[in-house]
């Protein structure tokens, strides 16, 4: 039996009984428009269901100003670069705040000084206006490595991130080295031999240097909760 619907008087249209053939636009995420590196070493606080009462902690990359005008946290978080809102795990991690390094003051309030910081430069150096046009290069300062693998983790490549590069749309990109290329040393942001790791078909998931340096010591706990994250990224 076909559906029928139920006809507008004449001479009205009826708005009802209209279903769109293709899906109504999710709307935008905010763009990142200014970003602010974090150089005091404040960290984000997080918690998962697995351990519910537990804070755990991460270093802060930069904070951002969105076209929103809202202020938030970046980290590198699995295989992107989240804000504090948009953290999501296997285990739900969740924000629940902010902690100064080495003390017991947690607060939950982006600091005002790195608000300022962040409006006063969009207002001094202006907005992006093409997509792919660079705005800001900024040094790595926390150790942030890039995990690389074509064989579903059974070899691993890990690349330290030299620098992050926001382009005009608001992609925050991870810069890596090229081996092949280097032509200076010491590697700073904004060299040609730096590329980004996102854009790479093997790369799979960012780590702070902790993780990474476990890796490279071959820990096997820290090898086991790989091939767990490498399991539920293949279903």
């Amino acid at each position: 039996m076909g559906f029928r619907p139920h006809s507008a008087p004449p001479g009205t249209t009826s708005h009802h009984n209209v279903v769109p053939l293709t899906p109504r636009p999710k709307p935008a995420k905010p763009r990142i428009v200014r970003i602010s590196p974090e150089n005091d070493g404040l960290e984000l606080l997080y918690a998962n269901d697995r351990h519910p009462d537990t804070l755990f902690s991460v270093r802060i990359l930069c904070w951002a100003l969105l076209d929103n005008d809202q202020v938030v946290a970046m980290v590198p978080w699995l295989n992107a670069v989240s804000s504090c809102a948009d953290l999501a795990d296997p285990l739900n991690g969740r924000w629940q705040g902010y902690r100064l390094p080495h003390s017991h003051y947690l607060f939950t309030e982006v600091p005002q000084h790195k608000a300022d910081e962040l409006r006063s430069a969009v207002k001094f150096f202006g907005s992006a206006n093409a997509k792919q046009e660079v705005v800001q290069e900024i040094p790595d300062s926390i150790g942030t490595h890039a995990v690389f693998s074509t064989d579903g983790f059974q070899s691993i490549n890990l690349q330290e991130v030299i620098s992050w590069r926001l382009y005009g749309d608001g992609q925050l990109q991870a810069m890596v080295i090229e081996p092949g290329e280097v032509t200076n040393t010491p590697v700073l942001p904004g060299d040609p031999c730096l590329h980004a790791a996102q854009q790479h078909a093997s790369f799979r998931y960012f780590f702070q240097h902790q993780v990474a340096n476990r890796i490279k010591e071959r820990d096997p706990d820290t090898l086991a909760a790989i091939s767990v994250l490498a399991r539920q990224r293949d279903q």
